[in-house]
């Protein structure tokens, strides 16, 4: 249950229904990530903005990579909102619910290539102990595989961005919709 008091649509007015009213047309619901937001509407317009830029915007790495890492993400930081949210948005590119679900169980036994494993070691020693040397032998890893510096950066904005969003899941008791599906992807 939300620790804080949150605004449903239909007792929105002025620019927060305006936000509501967007996101119901460009992503056919509001997610609850987003109401928890209600009492400061701009907040929900630049988050919408950072997370259109950093998982939808043009990019060297690949809309499946980018949701594989948020998944493996908020796994890490027991986060089940974002694991089934971003889950679902996966399975839309994997079309594998076994190998989706065995991600979210241990993503080192999901039949993944050598750089999506090793950019799933990036997002959860990242996320797990944040500035630690180990990270470095991961980024070396990964340009010895060919990926970009640009790649780098993405996997690292997508890793920063899900930490971000699943700590104020976890702190402010963003609760899983009945209905979590059904998002325009």
């Amino acid at each position: 249950m939300a620790k804080i008091e949150v605004i449903q649509p239909e007792n929105a007015g002025g620019f927060l229904k305006e936000v509501y009213d967007e996101l119901l047309e460009k992503r056919g619901k509001i997610a609850d990530i987003h109401k928890i937001q209600s009492l400061n509407p701009q907040s929900i317009v630049n988050h919408m903005d950072l997370y259109l830029t950093i998982m939808f915007g043009q990019s060297p790495l690949s809309r499946p990579r980018r949701e594989m890492i948020g998944v493996i993400v908020s796994k890490a930081n027991n986060c089940e909102y974002c694991q089934i949210h971003h889950s679902e948005a996966l399975l839309h590119y994997w079309k594998n619910e076994d190998k989706v679900k065995q991600l979210r169980e241990d993503y080192h036994k999901v039949d993944i290539s050598q750089t999506d494993l090793l950019l799933g070691h990036l997002a959860w020693h990242v996320t797990k102990h944040p500035g630690e040397p180990q990270n470095d032998y991961y980024i070396d890893q990964l340009l010895l595989h060919g990926l970009s510096d640009r790649e780098i950066l993405d996997a690292t904005l997508v890793i920063s961005y899900f930490n971000f969003v699943n700590r104020m899941v976890l702190t402010l008791g963003v609760e899983l919709e009945a209905e979590p599906g059904g998002y325009i992807y």
